[in-house]
């Protein structure tokens, strides 16, 4: 049984158990904290608490996105830098500069390896449709990691929500009643939530 801390509200706390654990155990198994340079990239349901995360957890943290409008976002979550992937310059600037980066896009995206440090990893959490095609002399040029991770188990899952609790992160969330289920699934289709609908369902669901 899991135990959510008392001050965390239970309606943003329940998407902890999701992107919350989905992205704490990496961030722990690969090391982010002080002296860490840590990239999220994409700034959604999982990379917003991604960066909390990481914040907390005293990494140097860089949000690289394609969207401008996510650039103030990026910063009130604590991010110390937006990098905008669609500049060529931003891009560029930021090469060899990051110990981790932490993908959270399940869209066909490039993989920006030249971002590592030498020895850094990139952690792969979103499914794009179509596998990554793979050019294998920028990780043997650097020895840099390309990695996997899925969840975390019970006991990890602990300790993240005690870590959250410790540091107040919940999900920035969408309360929604039971019958806006409809309404809110055509949004996420859109990309049109803010970063996670959580459905009311003990002062909505009907009897």
């Amino acid at each position: 049984m899991l135990h959510v801390p008392t001050n965390l509200d239970a309606a943003a706390a329940a998407p902890l158990l999701c992107a919350g654990i989905t992205t704490y155990s990496p961030l722990k198994h690969w090391g982010a904290g002080p002296g860490k340079k840590v990239g999220i990239v994409g700034l959604g349901g999982l990379g917003h608490v991604a960066v909390k995360i990481a914040v907390a957890l005293g990494a140097d943290v860089t949000v690289f996105t394609t969207s401008p409008k996510k650039r103030d976002e990026a910063h009130k979550l604590g991010a110390q830098k937006v990098v905008l992937t669609t500049v060529p310059e931003e891009l560029d600037a930021a090469k060899g500069q990051y110990d981790l980066i932490i993908d959270c896009v399940a869209a066909e995206h490039p993989l920006n390896f030249q971002l590592l440090k030498r020895d850094g990893t990139i952690v792969l959490l979103g499914v794009p449709e179509k596998p990554y095609a793979l050019a294998p002399f920028p990780l043997i040029a650097g020895r840099k990691r390309i990695a996997g991770s899925l969840i975390g188990g019970i006991a990890e899952t602990q300790e993240m929500l005690d870590f959250c609790g410790k540091h107040n992160i919940t999900a920035d969330i969408e309360l929604i009643p039971i019958q806006q289920v409809n309404e809110a699934y055509a949004r996420m289709e859109k990309g049109d939530v803010h970063y996670r609908f959580v459905i009311d369902i003990r002062n909505t669901l009907k009897a």
